[in-house]
């Protein structure tokens, strides 16, 4: 992670990152292994098609490949570079009349991942070299005979150009799916949220390192994000991750995520209380000379500066600053008393699938003090005891009701995370998960 952590120091204050990730060699592991059914399924297809007829009517029967067995699929991290992807795959190959025998392509190809003028991501092959050799045929092997043969018709079936053009195909995770990266993901029906790549991947022992940007779109309108008083940064790592993936999000980013919320109204509240304005003309006297009949009495809640998200060791606190305004319902909304309202909310986190589910845990601290009044001066020991417990109640249950579908993560299609640990620290949260390939539906 220490490499990360240079990634993610802003050149400049527009462009800077606010999460990131690396892809440890354990996860790369991962992905070669359940990239090898499909490699092979590929190689099947183009290397078994029958080969064209040859229009010589003197030519020989030509050899045909009849199975195709993929041995080894590995993908290596090479620093500072990019990947090798090693394939070595056994060929059947039944030439006339009847024998059979065994033949042997290796590919060895260089890969890494670039930035296109679109600002997506995209696997290129920076170098390919296919290898084909004979194998002992299967009546040699029973003689114990060494065997050797240029295999030239069936060099003319394999398209060794077509092969290395499309050798990053072989993988699980084509262009099409690292695309879906920066993709928009629903936080509520009206705000998305994208991971934006800011660079090409960096490349080093402890994986492959990507740091992205988070943009908020509300009512379809990218909103523009606070600025991020310090750069997001991490200590090293005690020891390598045994994880596939460790995902890093910084204290900027939760807070940019509640920022976006506070935007799209998510804690503007009317809240109809249990009171009436004769229940509290006995607590406040004044009240009986503004209201002659008996009415409800409601609360309006709207955000008077931004929430920001404080991250410590162990815990994520969530600070809400609020004004209520308190008043009684006729035909028309009649407000008496206004109320700043700051909170301090403690957050859970925890992942489900590709979503952080984000929660209260509690509300920690509550403060009230009078803002405005038309019924003169009012304690603020009074405000608390006639309103905390309400606001208290129905401000953890909003948040949780805004939150419930979770803030999908950072992903690539038909992936999902498991063995998902969330740990905060001061001024940043490590999520060390491992990949699962979804099993294919319909």
């Amino acid at each position: 992670l220490s490499i990360l952590l240079s990634l993610l120091i802003p050149a400049h204050t527009t462009r800077s990152p606010d999460c990131g990730g690396i892809l440890t060699p354990t996860g790369l592991k991962y992905l070669a292994d359940v990239s090898k059914p499909h490699a092979e399924s590929v190689l099947r297809q183009d290397l078994m098609a029958p080969p064209a007829p040859d229009p010589s009517p003197a030519s020989p029967s030509r050899s045909q490949i009849t199975t195709v067995k993929v041995d080894e699929f590995s993908l290596t991290l090479i620093p500072d570079t990019g990947m090798r992807l090693s394939i070595d795959v056994d060929l059947g190959i039944t030439p006339a009349p009847s024998t059979t025998k065994e033949m042997q392509l290796s590919i060895l190809a260089d890969l890494h991942v670039e930035m296109n003028p679109d600002g997506n991501l995209e696997l290129v092959t920076s170098a390919c070299k296919p290898t084909l050799e004979e194998l002992q045929s299967t009546e040699e092997m029973d003689r114990s005979a060494p065997h050797t043969s240029s295999g030239s018709d069936v060099d003319k079936q394999i398209n060794v150009e077509k092969i290395c053009l499309e050798v990053s195909k072989l993988l699980l995770f084509p262009n099409e799916r690292l695309m879906s990266l920066a993709a928009p993901f629903p936080i509520t029906p009206s705000c998305q949220v994208r991971y934006v790549p800011l660079a090409a991947p960096m490349y080093s022992e402890q994986g492959i390192i990507i740091s992205l940007q988070t943009t908020f779109q509300v009512a379809g309108t990218a909103i523009p994000l606070p600025v991020s008083p310090v750069p997001f940064s991490m200590p090293e790592p005690t020891s390598s991750s045994p994880s596939h993936l460790t995902l890093a999000f910084s204290e900027h980013f939760y807070t940019s995520l509640f920022f976006a919320l506070e935007m799209d109204g998510a804690f503007n509240m009317t809240i109809l209380t249990s009171l009436t304005t004769a229940t509290l003309t006995e607590k406040i006297p004044q009240m009986g000379s503004l209201f002659q009949e008996d009415l409800p009495v409601v609360l309006q809640t709207t955000t008077r500066s931004s929430p920001h998200v404080v991250l410590e060791e162990g815990k994520a606190i969530l600070k809400l600053f609020l004004t209520t305004q308190i008043g009684a319902v006729s035909s028309v909304f009649q407000s008496f008393l206004s109320v700043n309202v700051d909170v301090s909310a403690r957050l859970h986190l925890s992942v489900t699938d590709t979503r952080m589910i984000i929660s209260t845990a509690e509300i920690e601290e509550i403060e009230f003090s009078l803002a405005a009044s038309d019924v003169g001066p009012v304690l603020a020991a009074l405000l608390e005891e006639l309103f905390l417990p309400t606001i208290r109640e129905e401000l953890s249950a909003q948040i949780n009701v805004v939150l419930k579908g979770g803030v999908f993560l950072p992903h690539i299609v038909s992936f999902t995370y498991t063995d998902v640990n969330v740990t905060i620290h001061k001024d940043y949260v490590l999520i060390p998960c491992n990949l699962q390939l979804e099993a294919r539906t319909g």
